[in-house]
């Protein structure tokens, strides 16, 4: 029997791959460049949810299966990581990212063949769509759970508030958003672009909300997504996260939204993460 602390343990190592296989691609896209500073603070939050979801690895269409939908596009690059991670697309697969006639773009097209749901590129779709998918599952006989993952600058957008009190309306307990409150969009800070109090904003709109301080800390995200619901309700998580994380000249630098990655840059990057680890594991 899986216990809660095989499921962590699995998605910190799942974590660090990803993390290992953003910077590497975003360095073999070349001059192409990656959004590298909103994909590394979504890191845990992805292999979280694919710690806990339920799927089947070889069959990415089971009907059973619970979905994950990414309205956050800028983050692509690491999702397709967490499919990798998780089994559902090859290694080989993975490094063909921004290849041309390749499945795997900057933006991500839907594929449900590799497990991606839901396309992007304009943002603030995601939680429409998923509202969806949760309504007409809660009105059938096979019962999933939606996931849905969105960014703080993009909750600006107007579709996000129209999606979250029609979730509410229909007591979508079967529906979980989960927002990366990294504080920094590609206009500068979030508080400076539109500020707005997002844990008060869901709350009235009468979603369940908890807090999570530290959205790196794996132990605190799976505990979030695995807290039995009260009342039904969606539910919304908010994780503080730190845009660039795990690379301190990319860490709460809104430069690093969209960069070309050097190979110097890179290497800096492989070996501070390196050191991290070992100190981590000694």
């Amino acid at each position: 029997m899986i216990t809660k602390n095989d499921i962590i343990l699995n998605c910190e190592n799942a974590a660090a791959r990803m993390r290992i296989n953003t910077l590497r691609l975003a360095f073999l896209a070349g001059q192409k460049g990656a959004h590298l500073g909103g994909c590394l603070s979504v890191i845990e939050i992805l292999a979280s949810v694919y710690g806990i979801m339920k799927f089947k690895p070889g069959d990415p269409g089971w009907q059973d299966r619970d979905r994950f939908i990414l309205s956050k596009g800028h983050a692509s690059l690491s999702h397709y990581t967490a499919l990798e991670a998780s089994g559902i697309i090859s290694e080989e697969k993975l490094f063909t990212f921004e290849q041309n006639g390749g499945d795997l773009p900057c933006a991500s097209s839907f594929i449900p063949e590799l497990g991606i749901e839901f396309p992007n590129g304009s943002l603030g779709f995601g939680l429409t769509y998923a509202v969806g998918l949760a309504l007409a599952s809660s009105k059938g006989l096979k019962r999933c759970h939606v996931y849905v993952l969105l960014g703080d600058g993009e909750c600006n957008e107007g579709l996000i508030w129209e999606a979250a009190m029609s979730a509410a309306h229909f007591k979508l307990s079967n529906l979980t958003a989960i927002i990366d409150l990294n504080s920094l969009q590609s206009d500068g800070k979030t508080c400076d672009v539109m500020n707005i109090q997002l844990e008060n904003m869901w709350t009235g709109f009468g979603w369940e909300v908890i807090m999570v301080d530290d959205g790196h800390d794996v132990t605190q995200l799976v505990d979030a997504f695995t807290r039995p619901c009260i009342e039904p309700r969606p539910r919304v998580i908010i994780a503080r996260t730190i845009k660039g994380k795990g690379v301190s000249y990319m860490e709460n630098n809104s430069e690093w939204h969209h960069k070309f990655l050097s190979r110097e840059l890179f290497d800096s990057a492989m070996t501070e993460i390196a050191r991290k680890t070992w100190n981590d594991t000694n």
